[in-house]
């Protein structure tokens, strides 16, 4: 099929990197592998992050004149047979999806949306009827975690809403854990690290949000197993950085390296590199810096927050702590601090249970049939022919 790919939040083509932006380039990627022809339809981001009435109306309207706009469009390849949207919620509502499905006669599709209740009256109100309305005539809803598809249980039929967990191509981390050793020693080499000492690594954008949040919480737990060998390896980078170095500092000379923004194809070597990924995790949908981690063999400690403990299987290929509990995440780190061979065993349960659930291969797959599967819903729907 043709499909038109839009993400509200972070399209593909944004220039800052995320979590978003990955998963928008990923399942462009996924939908390649399962045999569709994909295009990016739209660059628009209609994100509000303050709540802003004026700057969603604005928004809004930007959508409508570039929906029709895309109606008006002439396509040399012909025309999109399905649309499929990334990410939208009351921050970033799809303006753009509902109405070219609707007047292209195509089927309508979403993967990963969450609806708050606490939003219908709240500053982001019309963002949230937009999702709503848009979920509600969405044609196949995918859930990335049971969290939200219990979130989106009233608003979409089940016939329509699918489980569909987070996925990734885990062969370039597994090809780098078994590089290790010389990644390793490179990186000992570039940072004057103690390759004999428990390397941490966090993998995480320094934003002024619930980010810098996470690192405060984080800098917290560390201060509480100073007294172990660790160094820690930050990468990222953001406007709370200056703030976080200066945090960091507290803990001791030496002991945390910020390495800035990484680009993507440096990071399996950076976390096969590693002995542990750490991360609070706080309000974090499922975490796809700790899906990596996993698929490089490394494993995790990370706060039970959102769809953290559907992605990290407590007890087996990581520990969790409870949200923003300090106390209790050093406690676990310095459980597996002091535990190397159990630390080396989830470790390889993660990369193992990463492939798994949430390998490429599978995820082309079941999206695929998410996708014939939309497509005779909205046969029955509208009565169109298959």
């Amino acid at each position: 099929m043709r499909v038109a790919f839009y993400a509200p939040l972070k399209p593909p083509c944004h220039p800052s990197p995320s979590g978003d932006r990955r998963m928008a380039r990923a399942l462009m990627a996924l939908l390649r592998d399962a045999g569709h022809e994909v295009r990016s339809a739209s660059c628009l981001r209609s994100y509000d992050r303050a709540g802003d009435a004026a700057r969603q109306e604005r928004l809004r309207r930007l959508g409508q004149r570039m929906a029709a706009r895309l109606l008006r469009r002439s396509w040399p390849a012909g025309p999109p047979e399905l649309w499929f949207t990334y990410h939208l919620y009351h921050k970033a509502p799809d303006w753009l999806g509902p109405a070219v499905a609707a007047g292209l006669g195509i089927p309508y599709v979403v993967a990963e949306a969450s609806l708050s209740a606490r939003q219908a009256l709240g500053p982001w109100r019309p963002g949230h009827e937009a999702a709503q309305a848009a979920l509600a005539r969405a044609d196949m809803v995918l859930a990335m975690t049971a969290r939200d598809r219990r979130g989106l249980a009233g608003t979409v039929p089940d016939e329509r809403l699918r489980l569909f967990p987070p996925f990734l191509d885990t062969a370039p981390f597994a090809a780098a854990a078994g590089e290790r050793a010389g990644h390793r020693a490179r990186l000992a080499a570039q940072h004057g690290l103690d390759p004999a000492a428990p390397w941490l690594l966090t993998v995480a954008m320094m934003r002024e949000d619930i980010k810098r949040r996470s690192y405060e919480v984080l800098a917290d737990a560390l201060e509480l197993v100073r007294d172990r060998p660790w160094r820690l390896l930050v990468a990222g980078d953001g406007p709370a950085r200056a703030v976080l170095e200066e945090r960091f500092a507290a803990l001791g000379a030496g002991r945390v390296h910020f390495l800035g923004a990484v680009a993507e194809e440096a990071l399996p070597p950076l976390y096969a590199a590693a002995d542990l990924h750490v991360w609070p995790a706080l309000r974090e949908a499922y975490g796809m810096a700790l899906l990596e981690a996993q698929a490089a063999g490394l494993a995790v400690v990370a706060g039970a927050d959102g769809g953290v403990p559907e992605v990290v299987a407590d007890g087996r290929t990581g520990l969790l702590a409870a949200p923003g509990d300090a106390a209790g995440f050093a406690a676990r780190l310095r459980h597996l601090l002091e535990r190397p061979d159990e630390r080396r065993a989830m470790g390889r349960a993660a990369a193992r249970l990463a492939e798994e659930r949430h390998g490429r291969t599978a995820a082309a797959r079941r999206l695929d049939e998410a996708l014939r599967a939309a497509v005779a819903l909205y046969g029955r729907r509208t009565g169109a022919p298959p």
